[in-house]
């Protein structure tokens, strides 16, 4: 098939259309798996290899070896975990998104609380799906995601959906004194951005940054990043974001 092809593109016989349309079809999507586990991985390559259209090209235990497979292979889907060593938060969702744009990204977590869906998916996670889901689900969920579409794993969509429904408590207020700046940058923080990112984004300097980054912290009684986080999340500032694909975080005002 693939000679008839060359030979077509180089002047000889023209391959038929409908052979074409089988080598299209039996394209497979390239995958990296990034988790701390190594039987958990070696689990989701026999599972996704099983499967005529996916193919795991690369796998990771850590967010840099993560980030390295990823650049060197260039998948078309990464699945992730939210925790990773060398990571905070969810800095391994939007630094895949940074360094490998055309890739999606699958977060495949045991965090099954409503604040940290809604925080991936801002991050820029295309579809979260949980450790206890089916095989059928996590491959239903692959190809969604691969396609294109938003992938929230029953558990998950039922936690949002209780939300809406107002079944879920309110968030506590954000605390006074605290500015609007302030806040734009603590979510920042929360999703994973460095100070240099974030002055980027906002035409600031890294020291003003720094220095907005104090001031709340001191305010809020905020001690490390994982504090932020927490913080963000709980207080609502980590929002699901617009389908812009910015990889900005949505502020609730």
């Amino acid at each position: 098939m693939l000679k008839n092809h060359n030979r077509a593109l180089s002047g000889g016989s023209t391959a038929d259309a409908g052979e074409l349309t089988t080598e299209r079809k039996s394209k497979k999507s390239r995958i990296v798996l990034i988790d701390d586990h190594a039987i958990l991985r070696e689990g989701l390559i026999a599972l996704s290899n099983m499967e005529n259209d996916l193919e795991v090209v690369g796998q990771a235990a850590t967010l840099s070896e993560g980030i390295a497979v990823a650049e060197a292979t260039q998948p078309d889907l990464i699945v992730t975990d939210l925790a990773l060593s060398g990571a905070t938060g969810l800095q391994g969702i939007v630094e895949f998104r940074s360094r490998i744009p055309s890739a999606k990204v699958l977060v495949l977590t045991m965090h099954d609380s409503e604040e940290y869906i809604r925080a991936a998916i801002s991050a820029g996670a295309h579809g979260y799906v949980l450790k206890d889901a089916t095989r059928e689900e996590l491959i239903k969920a692959m190809r969604a995601v691969l396609a294109g579409k938003r992938y929230l794993c029953s558990h998950a969509s039922a936690r949002i959906v209780r939300s809406y429904l107002g079944e879920q408590t309110v968030a506590p207020p954000i605390a006074a004194g605290v500015t609007g700046r302030e806040r734009e940058i603590l979510a920042m923080i929360a999703a994973g951005l460095s100070n240099k990112q974030i002055a980027s984004q906002i035409k600031r300097s890294v020291k003003t940054v720094e220095k907005h980054r104090a001031n709340f912290m001191r305010k809020l009684h905020l001690h490390n990043v994982a504090d932020v986080t927490r913080y963000a999340m709980q207080t609502g500032l980590v929002m699901e974001k617009e389908a812009s694909g910015s990889g900005r975080t949505s502020m609730r005002s």
